[in-house]
């Protein structure tokens, strides 16, 4: 095959190109090869890999390929991966693959790779050490991966990073400290700032109307060249025209056939790349109806994460605690099943809440007694959260039965609501007979030096356990992914979840994640015609979060650094929100502007945000011993707004937004597992009732508003206490404003030119008047306003 392309690529192109860009419309085979949206590939430094299968449904299919001529490529023997490598310096910022299969074209993009490389140096003065070493969001802090050499006496390396914000810490002799050098800090660590994410000429998109099948977009910022798709099919510009700072796209007839399919565009110039235009279609025409998306479009969700055992006993029958003195009843089973999870969406409990998806815990049987936590003080735990798995297919009988599970799927689909499972692939509990048969699929517990492989997050990420009787299984290994997938996927085919959310996600093989992508996509998604949700849980730099992201792979994880900036910025004031701001334009610079990475307002491993909002709590402190040593409660009620805060800003960027269940109303607790209280749904103090109307209030506008689903991001203005930001999609805009000072402040600010003329109107009660388009509104301390047209 890899002769067959190099030595016919350029007799057959002109016959491909013309059946690829047929000036009538767009050539679309009844079934196409690409499942979903191809996202753009970004290059590695030196050359990279791309695994065909994650792409296309049979890379054999492929007939040949067109890249940009400063790249080469070349196909492994079976066909099963390709790969591109540089052939000169001059790789275009942004250009495209078309890939023939079966005769029809499909194009993915390609960015050139952006790393810059950061030189990092330490002056030992007077001094003499052995060793000095660099730990940072560049290397996942594992020291071991950037030793300093020491040259003119100046200890010093040179590491290759994306642009961005970093923090960093120097390992002197095995001593952490922040650089000397380095005047900058965020709490104990130095930062560097490194290139920029959001380059100020760089072309900047927007979409302004829409007229039968014509789309205009406005554009800042004079573009060198234009890319627009219509799924993974390129269009020539027999289908677009620039004309200034606008441009018209005619949307192709094909999009008539489809009852959803979308418009994707981008631009670049020599500053950068612009963002990213993303319209859906329906039958061929632009979505402008939020209340008509369908409940599994991911960009349209509103999750809400509950533990099953802590949630609503609705079956006291099953109640079945571990009798154990030695267990605290904080760890131990408190009744919550799956019945009463399944009265609470029947009473409309999620539907009043604005929620569409409902997230759970596991389900699958667990252990029946206790067990002893490996570090000290060795406290012993209940199996109540479900992540000590000891069968994969089985309901926990404590939680219910399989038909209480079939009966909350349906339930939740009758009131057009998704359900995803939690599923821990990770691990499986000693009790397991899966372990107990293949001892050998388990990853070493103990490593070759006598140091027990236990939670060594990253310097064992693969292979380390979460504790000694929880074995990590070896999912490089065929037999065991095998096994395991297929176990993942019963649930969704049995029970009809419409997705997963990944335990421990960056702790699994990549090759895992595929083998269980691929079965969904041939096993559901192709043959039912449905979409399947996959959301990992991993801790560490965004560039490693996105190595678990793709059309192979999972759709999105959760942004935890987003939410530990917005945590900071929120409830201490640690963080200002300009740097905020830079951090979610860092988001969008690794998973892109319309990403479906999840936003959380904190989940069952973080102590409650609203707890480090009212001082109850301090960032220095070990949160998981506060909570078993003192009681945890609302110490200042303005904790309240601040959280408030939050959930205005997870409800109005892009992304899904995540409720994690009791912060809709600001239930207190330190780290695990006080934060895992039991719900409560009556006796609400009056700051708890108006936080859930708020939550309420947020979560059902941006259900029902395009700009915040599908809208355009833009800042307007980010200062230390004060931001504002634009949604905008067509003719519709939703302009937010934040106050986190302690004090009221008139902001003032200028919308976009495009809505100079439009009448806004407020939600959350602050004054504000307009003039000439300029707007001037008096806000609260610790408050928000969201401003609609």
């Amino acid at each position: 095959m890899n002769r067959f392309i190099f030595c016919s690529i350029t007799c057959i192109a002109a016959f491909f190109f013309a059946a690829c860009s047929d000036r009538n419309d767009v050539p679309v085979p009844d079934e196409p090869q690409i499942t979903g949206i191809a996202e753009p590939i970004t290059l590695q430094p030196d050359s990279t890999t791309i695994i065909l299968q994650d792409y296309f449904r049979d890379p054999k299919a492929i007939d040949s390929v067109i890249t940009d001529p400063s790249l080469g490529f070349v196909f492994s023997a079976d066909s099963a991966t390709m790969t591109l490598f540089p052939q000169n310096k001059s790789i275009p910022r942004l250009s495209v693959m078309k890939i023939w299969a079966d005769k029809f074209c499909y194009s993915i993009l390609i960015k050139k790779c952006p790393k810059i490389w950061q030189h990092f140096s330490f002056d030992p003065k007077d001094k003499t050490y052995k060793s000095v070493q660099l730990a940072g969001d560049m290397n996942d802090w594992v020291p071991a991966r950037n030793p300093m050499k020491l040259k003119d006496n100046i200890w010093q390396t040179d590491v290759l990073v994306n642009p961005g914000r970093y923090q960093y810490k120097l390992v002197v002799d095995g001593k952490w400290m922040t650089d000397p050098a380095n005047s900058e800090v965020s709490g104990s660590n130095s930062i560097v700032h490194v290139g920029s994410v959001n380059p100020p000429s760089a072309p900047v998109l927007f979409t302004l109307s829409t007229e039968k099948k014509v789309i205009t977009l406005g554009m800042q910022n004079k573009a060198d060249e234009l890319f627009v798709l219509w799924e993974n099919y390129l269009l020539d510009d027999h289908f677009f025209k620039i004309d200034s700072n606008q441009i018209s796209i005619t949307i192709p007839g094909a999009a008539g056939k489809f009852d959803r399919s979308s418009i994707r565009v981008y631009a670049v110039n020599r500053s950068g790349v612009s963002n990213e235009i993303l319209i859906p279609l329906e039958d061929g025409k632009v979505a402008m109806d939020a209340t008509k998306l369908d409940r599994t479009d991911p960009h349209a969700m509103v999750i809400y994460f509950m533990m099953v055992d802590r949630f609503m006993n609705g079956n006291k029958e099953n109640d079945r605690p571990v009798v154990d003195k030695e267990v605290d009843p904080k760890v131990n089973f408190q009744g919550g099943d799956l019945t009463g999870i399944t009265k609470k969406t029947e009473d409309g409990y999620f539907t009043d809440l604005g929620v569409n998806t409902l997230w759970i815990s596991p389900i699958n049987q667990n252990p029946m007694d206790a067990w002893k936590e490996y570090p000290a003080p060795n406290r012993k735990f209940s199996a109540y959260h479900g992540y000590w798995p000891v069968t994969l297919t089985t309901v926990d009988p404590r939680f219910g039965t399989s038909d209480d599970a079939k009966n909350l799927v349906k339930e939740a689909h009758d009131k057009n609501m998704n359900v995803l499972l939690d599923y821990a692939s990770n691990h499986v509990h000693q009790e397991s007979a899966i372990y107990k048969q293949h001892p050998d699929w388990a990853t070493p517990g103990v490593l070759p030096n006598g140091k027990k492989n236990i939670r060594l997050w990253n310097d064992q990420r693969l292979t380390t356990w979460f504790d000694e009787f929880l074995p990590t299984l070896d999912l490089s290994k065929p037999e065991v992914a095998n096994m395991m997938s297929d176990s993942a996927l019963f649930w969704i085919k049995e029970y009809g979840f419409d997705g997963f959310r990944h335990d421990a996600a960056k702790h699994v093989d990549e090759g895992y994640w595929r083998m269980l992508t691929k079965k969904i996509k041939e096993q559901v998604v192709t043959p039912e015609k449905r979409q399947i949700y996959q959301i990992g849980e991993s801790f560490g730099s965004r560039e490693l979060i996105n190595s678990y992201i793709g059309p192979g792979m999972m759709d999105a994880q959760f942004d935890f650094n987003v939410y530990f900036d917005a945590s900071s910025a929120f409830s201490t004031n640690n963080t200002s929100l300009k740097d905020l701001n830079a951090s979610l334009y860092e988001t969008f610079f690794y998973f892109g502007n319309h990403h479906e990475m999840g936003n959380i307002t904190g989940n069952q491993d973080l102590a409650r945000f609203i707890s480090y909002a009212s001082g109850a709590l301090s960032p220095s402190e070990d949160a998981v011993e506060a909570g078993w040593k003192r009681e945890i409660k609302i110490e200042d009620t303005t904790a309240y707004n601040k959280l408030d805060m939050l959930m205005a800003f997870n409800m109005t960027i892009p992304g899904v937004p995540v409720i994690y269940y009791g912060d809709e109303f600001g239930m207190p607790g330190a780290g695990d597992p006080d934060n895992r209280r039991m719900m409560k749904f009556d006796n609400l103090t009056p700051s708890e009732a108006r936080t859930k109307a708020i939550t309420a209030k947020l979560a059902n506008l941006r259900r029902n508003s395009m700009p915040l689903i599908y809208g355009d991001f833009a800042t307007i203005q980010a200062g230390e206490n004060t931001w504002v930001y634009v949604r905008s999609y067509f003719d519709k805009a939703v302009i937010v404003v934040f106050n986190k000072d302690r004090s009221e402040k008139k902001i003032e600010f200028n919308i976009p030119d495009r809505f100079a003329g439009t009448t806004f109107t407020g939600n959350f009660g602050h004054q504000f008047k307009m003039d000439n388009g300029k707007v001037t509104i008096t806000m609260n301390p610790n408050s928000f306003e969201i401003l609609t047209n």
